[in-house]
């Protein structure tokens, strides 16, 4: 069964979409999405091709991405639409064919799983800071109006109270620890973002997403919320090798793909937007409830492994402020309890 057999993935789409009427202003605008199988930009696909489908005019989309097959399996009939292409897209290669003419690129291209990050630092770093170099090549040699540049709020390091982090707030980054070749990545990817735009004026915003889960997620995505969804939908209990008291900004994953399009349209250039919902900012333990409560589980306990603390995020709190994003006049749909519940019941969906 296919996500879009899911009544209440399609539901929560139109939601979205009601929500934000601004995303009219991308009709007849063409827009490229690196990264178009992933978590958040599989969510931005199918916003826009429920928006397409449901709409006289339309937008189009280009997905990039390494693996043709991989973007047919994911989108099924709407990867042969008219509105709809694949472009090959690899964001470690500096040997990448784009073309011009168009609009919008959304770059969400990266490495995010913490087990590879640990096996493949040299890897992560690379495709984070070429990729982000190839894109803003693109732009700033065509006409794209405007660049956005999907960051990481493991930027901003670690820091001593449980307060959340405002974009201009930045706590302690071990250089010297190879986990950490994810955040120095994006963080080097975002200050050349601001370079293009001082020195070349390509017009680019950052979003700087929180903890991002939903149905989007592969099953094979290590991230803990990713894979205690798919474990609890199997009816499995939830085993938690932490104490669960990190605080985290929980976002649902169509949240998250409003708030890339809605800075995509109203973002200043040079300017960073955290994305969080206030409504879910909670610790591991209480997404962990959550999930258990919504497929009736139990949650255990276990001491993780020596290479399983090696790919633990450092950051004991990345809760995030969204100020700046909510003056944009985004809001997000979905509250923790909402969100995860609703994960469960789509994995279940697809798995029917």
């Amino acid at each position: 069964m296919s996500i879009y057999d899911s009544k209440l993935w399609i539901d929560n789409i139109d939601t979205v979409i009601n929500e934000f009427p601004e995303f009219h202003e991308l009709e007849c605008k063409s827009v490229l999405i690196t990264g178009a199988a992933g978590l958040i930009c599989s969510a931005i696909v199918d916003i826009l091709i429920r928006y397409n489908e449901t709409h006289s005019e339309k937008i189009e989309i280009i997905v990039a991405g390494r693996s043709e097959e991989k973007m047919k399996n994911r989108f099924g009939k709407y990867i042969d639409s008219n509105y709809f292409s694949f472009l090959p897209y690899d964001a470690s290669s500096n040997n990448v064919a784009l073309f011009h003419g168009v609009d919008y690129i959304i770059h969400g291209a990266s490495n995010a799983s913490p087990n590879k990050i640990v096996k493949e630092p040299v890897e992560t770093m690379i495709s984070n800071f070429i990729g982000m170099q190839n894109l803003l090549e693109f732009a700033k040699n065509g006409d794209t109006k405007k660049v956005v540049f999907i960051s990481s709020s493991e930027v901003y390091g670690k820091k001593e109270n449980n307060l959340p982090f405002s974009e201009n707030e930045y706590g302690y980054i071990d250089l010297l620890n190879a986990r950490n070749s994810y955040s120095i990545s994006k963080c080097a990817a975002e200050t050349l973002c601001v370079s293009y735009a001082d020195e070349y004026d390509v017009n680019v915003s950052i979003i700087r997403p929180g903890h991002i889960y939903g149905p989007t997620a592969l099953k094979t995505d290590n991230r803990v919320s990713s894979t205690w969804a798919y474990d609890v939908a199997d009816g499995k209990d939830i085993i938690m090798k932490s104490n669960g008291e990190q605080l985290r900004s929980y976002v649902y994953c169509l949240d998250c793909a409003s708030a890339t399009l809605i800075v995509l349209l109203k973002g200043e250039n040079k300017k960073s937007y955290n994305v969080s919902n206030p409504n879910s900012i909670i610790n591991i333990k209480g997404m962990a409830k959550i999930l258990c409560k919504a497929a009736n589980v139990k949650l255990r306990m276990e001491l993780p492994t020596e290479e399983e603390k090696r790919g633990f995020n450092p950051m004991s709190n990345s809760s995030l402020m969204s100020d700046s994003l909510q003056s944009l006049g985004w809001k997000g749909c979905f509250d923790a309890k909402t969100g995860f519940s609703n994960t469960v019941k789509i994995i279940k969906d697809i798995k029917s």
